[in-house]
């Protein structure tokens, strides 16, 4: 495997590896979760959340503190550790917890390593369907250990776009969504992060969405790009832990480049 930069190669293969067993940690948390009616609790910000989120995200911080105790953590049910540090595993245990709290399997966990500011490894890990997609730094991306690509449509009218709900857009986004909508061949609301998946898989070709915090993109970075895909904000900069949240990606630079436009209402 080619080293993430900063890294050697046994380095770059043992943090593959340690992800790996991260995903593991959670996913067995949330299979004995899924479909079981638990409580449905609010947080200040009115999303749900449940037992097997916040059980999974301990889940992994357990390992991460266990193993690398001078990395930092990032995630969405127990806030931050260390963030000052130079590596920080940024994580989203249920990316999609309406669709768990339905029992419809198009979630999934997200686990990031961002290397000073950059990410360098993802995971998307579908623990009920047994699908999982890495992507590290250097290295195509692979769905349980088979390289994936992305695919390259003609143009808008031929594309298939991805996103979560139009309810995320409002005022200027929702105009700026439409113009992208009223350009494509085929829209699809896909839920979450499976939508991601499915662009670093071939099957989609744009996703667009708004309101999105670093645990929810980080981990589709690398996914995407070692798919051969483009993911960035709206202005078509890379995301980081300052974006606002706004992120458009794409199966190929061309058809990046033109959602962007429209976009921006070129």
């Amino acid at each position: 495997m080619t080293a993430p930069a900063g890294s050697d190669a046994a380095e770059a293969d043992a943090l593959v590896a340690f992800a790996e067993r991260l995903a593991e940690a959670s996913g067995a948390v949330i299979r004995a979760h899924f479909r079981q009616r638990g409580a449905v609790d609010r947080k200040d910000d009115a999303t749900p959340v449940t037992a097997a989120d916040r059980e999974a995200e301990t889940a992994i911080r357990r390992l991460i503190e266990a193993e690398h105790p001078d990395h930092g953590v990032w995630g969405e049910e127990h806030g931050r550790l260390r963030p000052e540090a130079d590596d920080v595993w940024v994580i989203d245990p249920i990316d999609g917890t309406k669709s768990f709290i339905c029992g419809v399997p198009l979630f999934g966990t997200l686990i990031a390593l961002v290397r000073r500011g950059a990410p360098v490894l993802g995971v998307i890990d579908q623990p009920i369907l047994g699908e999982r997609w890495i992507g590290a730094r250097g290295q195509p991306t692979r769905l349980n250990g088979r390289p994936v690509e992305t695919r390259t449509a003609p143009g808008l009218a031929e594309a298939v776009l991805a996103t979560t709900s139009l309810g995320q857009f409002a005022g200027a986004d929702a105009r700026a969504f439409a113009r992208v909508a009223g350009s494509i061949g085929l829209l699809r609301h896909i839920p979450d992060c499976y939508s991601y998946a499915m662009l670093a898989s071939g099957f989609v070709d744009l996703v667009v969405e708004a309101g999105l915090a670093p645990y929810d993109f980080f981990a589709l970075v690398s996914v995407i790009e070692g798919a051969g895909g483009v993911i960035t904000d709206w202005q078509g900069a890379p995301l980081g832990f300052d974006s606002d949240g706004r992120v458009a990606a794409a199966g190929c630079p061309a058809l990046h480049a033109r959602a962007l436009e429209l976009l921006a209402g070129a």
